[in-house]
C-alpha cells in the first residue's frame, strides 16, 4: 500500500482538527452528556435488552461523570440545553436508587455530590 493510498483511506489529523474546530463547544458538551446518559441507561438495564448489560458499578461511574460534567458546564451552556440534561440526570439517579439492592443514603448516590440529594 502506498502512502498516497493510506492517506486517502483514513482522514488526516489536519482534516479532523478542522472538523472539530468547526463544532461549537456547547454542541460538544451536549453530545458528551447524551453519550454518558445513553451508556448509563444501558448499564442500568433501561434498554430493550434489560438486564443483559446491567452493571450498577459501571452505571454509578457514568452517572457520577455526567453529574460532574453538568456541574462544571452549568454556566457554559444555556438552560435550553441544560434543563433536559438535568432532567435526564435526575431520572438516571432515581433509576439507580431503585435498581440498588441497598440504596445509598440521600446525598451519597452517584452524582449527588454535585446535584444534592435526589428523592423519588
Amino acid at each position: 500500500m502506498s502512502d498516497e493510498t493510506s492517506s486517502q483511506e483514513t482522514p488526516g489529523y489536519d482534516a479532523m482538527a478542522r472538523d472539530i474546530a468547526e463544532v461549537p463547544a456547547v454542541e460538544v458538551i451536549v453530545t458528551v452528556a447524551v453519550n454518558l446518559m445513553s451508556a448509563a441507561a444501558v448499564k442500568l438495564g433501561l434498554t430493550e435488552e434489560g438486564d443483559e448489560h446491567k452493571d450498577l458499578d459501571e452505571a454509578r461511574k457514568l452517572v457520577h461523570a455526567l453529574a460532574g460534567l453538568m456541574d462544571a458546564s452549568a454556566t457554559e451552556i444555556s438552560s435550553f440545553h441544560a434543563a433536559p440534561l438535568r432532567d435526564g440526570l435526575k431520572s438516571l439517579q432515581l433509576a439507580f436508587r431503585e435498581a440498588s439492592f441497598v440504596p445509598d443514603e440521600a446525598g451519597k448516590g452517584p452524582g449527588e455530590k454535585y446535584t444534592g440529594p435526589v428523592y423519588g
